[in-house]
């Protein structure tokens, strides 16, 4: 992916940049908000990396311009304001994800590779899909072979998220956020259960599972065999 970073700190900068191009990504880096703006409007960006805090164009002045001039680059905030509030403005300023300092370099990875495989707005799917199992987001169905599967309402958002970012690995925190709409950690087995429970009815009795867990990490439906 080419990913554009705009951050101010030069340790932060320089860690985000090293770590990601080791990873295999092109990286720009932008140290003031001005270039940010420029490089975000005149660059070919799969995901924009944009601390809030920006001397000369803050962060959230940053996405507005673009997503008003039409640029829809999924945007990640990287910030020290972890307040409710200051999430919800973000978002509402156009931004796609938000991640806290300081952050764990995976999650970071795990945050851009889901931005980077969202679908654009005019091609958002009504059905998922992955091996034998099958999700109709309209109908609120899902099969596995032939076997309808009935689940509960938070259970199908949390199989429709895992599979919305199949063959990726899912943070708790992420599913915290994007399930439940949690942006705090509530130091509750939640996760774990919903997840237990899901398993119970799309992988037993079945050949293969496909929820694993990424231990350290996560868990993910993979999209291939």
């Amino acid at each position: 992916m080419k990913i554009l970073v705009a951050e101010d700190d030069a340790s932060t900068a320089a860690y985000l940049k090293k770590g990601l191009i080791e990873h295999g990504h092109l990286v720009d880096l932008a140290t003031n908000g001005k270039d940010g703006l420029y490089l975000a409007t005149t660059g070919d960006y799969d995901v924009l990396i944009l601390d809030r805090m920006l001397p000369g164009i803050d962060g959230l002045s940053i996405v507005r311009t673009l997503r008003a001039s039409g640029l829809q680059t999924p945007v990640l905030f990287l910030t020290t304001l972890s307040g409710i509030d200051d999430r919800v403005e973000g978002f509402r300023a156009g931004g796609d994800d938000y991640l806290v300092k300081p952050f764990a370099f995976a999650e970071l990875l795990a945050r851009i590779e889901a931005l980077a495989r969202r679908p654009p707005l005019n091609e958002v799917k009504t059905a998922l899909q992955v091996r034998d199992l099958n999700m109709d987001l309209l109908k609120r169905t899902v099969r596995r072979g032939t076997s309808e599967i009935d689940l509960q309402p938070r259970e199908f958002r949390l199989l429709e998220y895992l599979l919305r970012h199949a063959g990726q690995i899912v943070t708790k925190t992420m599913l915290l956020e994007n399930v439940w709409e949690y942006h705090f950690d509530p130091k509750t087995n939640i996760v774990e259960t919903h997840i237990s429970r899901l398993r119970s009815k799309i992988d037993r009795g079945f050949e293969r599972e496909l929820i694993e867990t990424i231990r350290g990490s996560g868990y993910m439906i993979r999209d291939a065999a």
